[in-house]
């Protein structure tokens, strides 16, 4: 990410050791460092990496009633007057700092086994393709499982409509009195068959896509706790640190999704004559379920200005490392085709030379190439997977859209023979 993108801004003072007097200003936080600026001068009076910081500290002495400080090396900075509150800044700060270094520790696992090839950078951004296509086969797979509840409490309202039916014949006939012990056994049954859906719903928040930390803002500015994000197929489910349920926002109960940052959302719901229920969730890992957000809800998501650089970024990204994974698997089957149609004739000094030339410029080991030749088989059986359950949706919303149809004749043809029998 750009270092210029600025992740939050706080008016504060900041301590200057050498000058021993304090400094309005703002403390800028970006997605790799800590930066200061002051308000009259402009002057950057302090800038760091976040990698850099060993100790984040809310403290306080006769001189200073509430600071926080950052112990960067062997240099300590003091900040005060922090607004809303210092709180909210240091949460925000150990957030990001916390994933700062999860990151560098990841990173430096992977160069305990460097990357010596294009094999494996090959490797990789086919990897991500899949671990990509195989988050859109769950969120499609889910709302396959949703149409199947539909479509099954709908076959329950036929079954339901049949049994009023029954009873509108019973009573239109004027022969005998209609409540017998029989034509009450069939409204008992559907009232048990209500208690199915229930139990649907509570299936419904199974298969997390992705969980990601966050800090929670509700309300208030001043309002700000560490949390999680759990983004589902059926919807987005909001936990505190402790994994305690906050809110659960269904899918289909979500107003509007506004993108602020690359790091930073929020979530709406609208209610009718009560407060509206909104979220806002600032998080390292944003970016990562951004994608997802705007997969689930690309009619309500709303990209703000700070944030459309971001996206059109990641857009122009995908499709250079799209354009590059076939260009490097064109030169690679046209390596392997020259070499093995190489004429007998041209074996010789010339032909070791350029034997051994190939051998130095080979890029893809055979063992690489084995791998993103299983990857791709992946790949391709769920590219025919998706397709399949993507036909299947389109006969279940066929089928619900008929039924519905149907539904809605039979309800208002008993509405017109009860107003008969009133």
């Amino acid at each position: 990410m750009n270092e210029d993108i600025r992740i939050h801004t706080w008016p504060c003072s900041y301590y200057i050791n050498s000058e021993k007097r304090w400094v309005s200003g703002k403390l800028s936080l970006t997605p790799i460092s800590v930066r200061f600026t002051a308000d009259k001068s402009g002057e950057l009076l302090a800038s760091f990496h976040l990698s850099s910081i060993s100790e984040i500290k809310k403290e306080s002495s006769h001189f200073i009633f509430s600071s926080l400080t950052i112990l960067e090396n062997s240099t300590k900075h003091w900040f005060s007057s922090l607004q809303p509150n210092r709180n909210v800044v240091f949460n925000i700060l150990e957030h990001f700092w916390r994933e700062q270094l999860l990151f560098i520790e990841g990173a430096g696992a992977q160069a305990v086994c460097p990357q010596t090839s294009k094999g494996k950078e090959l490797t990789g951004l086919l990897m991500s393709s899949e671990k990509r296509l195989g988050d859109t086969a769950k969120v499609l797979e889910h709302q396959g499982e949703q149409f199947d509840n539909i479509m099954k409490g709908l076959n329950k309202i036929e079954s339901e409509m049949d049994v009023a039916d029954r009873l509108l014949s019973e009573l239109e006939s004027p022969s005998w009195w209609p409540f017998g012990s029989k034509l009450l056994k069939g409204p008992s049954d559907g009232a048990k068959s209500k208690e199915i859906p229930t139990a649907s719903e509570s299936g419904n928040k199974d298969g997390v896509i992705i969980r990601i930390p966050v800090i929670i803002t509700e309300k208030t500015d001043s309002n700000v706790k560490p949390g999680k994000l759990a983004l589902l197929a059926s919807g987005l489910e909001i936990s505190d640190s402790n994994s305690q349920l906050l809110h659960w926002f269904d899918k289909k109960d979500v107003d509007d999704v506004k993108v602020h940052t690359p790091y930073e959302i929020s979530v709406r719901q609208r209610f009718i004559g009560k407060p509206d229920i909104s979220y806002r969730l600032l998080s390292a890992k944003m970016p990562e379920a951004i994608p997802i957000l705007e997969m689930q809800f690309s009619k309500k998501i709303q990209f703000m200005e700070d944030a459309l650089g971001f996206v059109r970024a990641r857009r122009n990204h995908q499709e250079e490392v799209g354009t590059s994974i076939w260009q490097a698997a064109t030169g690679l089957i046209g390596n392997m085709v020259h070499t093995g149609s190489t004429p007998p004739s041209s074996r010789g000094a010339e032909g070791s030379q350029q034997a051994q030339m190939q051998k130095q410029e080979q890029v893809v080991s055979e063992a690489d190439a084995q791998e993103m030749k299983q990857i791709l088989r992946r790949l391709k059986s769920l590219a025919l997977e998706t397709e399949t359950e993507l036909e299947r949706q389109d006969e279940a919303l066929d089928a619900i859209t008929s039924s519905a149809d149907r539904a809605t004749m039979n309800i208002d043809k008993q509405n017109r023979r009860m107003k008969k029998l009133t």
